[in-house]
């Protein structure tokens, strides 16, 4: 067989399994977007399995419940049951030692947190992860705050929280439940302060997408705005701060203005910039596993992180549905008046996906979502 033949032959087949995956995924959404069923999660084998047993060789699927009526959105097909003040969750620690395992066949955490001096130098070109036809020069500035070492190099914790910012949040009064983890994880640099009784204050990693600086900034325009953001970066005193720099373009000169302020300034914090295999293999885990989301979220990213070193984690502030358990409106995010199509084909997440993986591994004791009130610390 010549070697343009097996090429031939490869390159088929590469693109025979992108287009499978490409209709898994249509698949899903159009079920969701038509509200023809309450999706839910299990895992197969070949073999039965208690429904505290897991295996990540083995598949997930999803089957549609013709029974289960959706009734005005979808989060209110979801069974509440999954955190009440009498929940019966208890930890499954050789589940959780199973998928660490697994998913560090396809990352490392504790390297793909951060590329590292070593790895880049100033002047470098880097192709954007979302656009590979536009490229970025790696800046002095930028250079400057790439790690020497991991900011995850042997760190290893009982107890984590990833925060995501969904209004469920609101009201829930699990602030102090937040700060008592061992290891707190905030996603895209939200408010905390004003919003502490329901969220925390405590940080150790918080991720900032480069569109937060115009967002929840309004592009440093002007000193007003330049100290607001530096008096929220001041306020993370030595955590991580975790930026995605390389994912897309239009983002890099708000990169480079936040740089220039946190070394003119002197602000402590670790900054990391997420390798640029990251989100790839995080995707590909997932896939494998039949759990056919998009671009991973946020709080799907740091979950998949965590499990590196992070023994047991829970998450609050999950949930991608406009209304809640109890039929009232949730806010996209619990501290602005942005809205979010959660079902919409435009949309680079499948959310809903997301949270039904998650879900089904918080009944087999692998996380622990936390989707109402907690019990409020004097």
């Amino acid at each position: 067989m010549t070697f343009e033949f097996r090429s031939l032959i490869f390159g088929i087949v590469t693109l025979l399994a992108f287009f499978l995956i490409l209709a898994d995924i249509s698949e899903v959404e159009e079920e969701i977007g038509n509200h023809e069923g309450a999706w839910k999660l299990s895992f197969h084998s070949s073999e039965s399995q208690s429904s505290s047993s897991f295996d990540p060789t083995h598949s997930f699927h999803y089957h549609s419940n013709k029974s289960s009526t959706v009734v005005g959105d979808l989060g209110r097909g979801i069974n509440n049951s999954i955190e009440s003040p009498s929940s019966d969750w208890r930890f499954n620690r050789s589940l959780s030692n199973i998928i660490r395992k697994s998913i560090l066949k396809f990352l490392d955490a504790e390297k793909d947190i951060s590329v590292l001096k070593g790895n880049l130098k100033p002047g470098d070109t880097i192709h954007y992860i979302f656009d590979r036809e536009s490229t970025m020069n790696v800046s002095e500035t930028l250079y400057q705050l790439i790690p020497k070492v991991s900011p995850m190099k042997k760190q290893h914790y009982r107890q984590c929280a990833i925060v995501g910012n969904s209004g469920i949040l609101l009201k829930s009064r699990c602030g102090a439940e937040i700060d008592s983890h061992d290891f707190v994880i905030r996603c895209n640099l939200a408010p905390v302060e004003e919003y502490r009784a329901d969220v925390g204050r405590r940080t150790s990693l918080v991720t900032m997408n480069p569109s937060v600086v115009q967002r929840a900034f309004q592009d440093l325009a002007s000193s007003h705005w330049r100290e607001r953001f530096l008096e929220r970066l001041s306020s993370l005193n030595g955590s991580v701060l975790w930026i995605p720099s390389f994912m897309a373009k239009g983002g890099e000169e708000r990169v480079q203005w936040a740089s220039e302020l946190i070394l003119r300034h002197g602000i402590n914090v670790r900054t990391a910039f997420p390798s640029l295999r990251l989100l790839h293999a995080v995707r590909g885990y997932w896939l494998t596993n039949k759990v056919p989301i998009k671009r991973p979220t946020t709080g799907l990213l740091m979950y998949t992180l965590a499990t590196r070193f992070c023994e047991e984690i829970h998450l609050y502030g999950f949930w991608p549905f406009s209304l809640g358990p109890n039929g009232l409106p949730v806010k996209y995010h619990y501290y602005d008046s942005l809205t979010y199509e959660y079902r919409a084909q435009s949309s680079p997440h499948s959310m809903p996906v997301e949270f039904r993986a998650l879900k089904r591994l918080h009944s087999q004791g692998a996380l622990k979502l936390h989707t109402g009130e907690c019990n409020a610390r004097s």
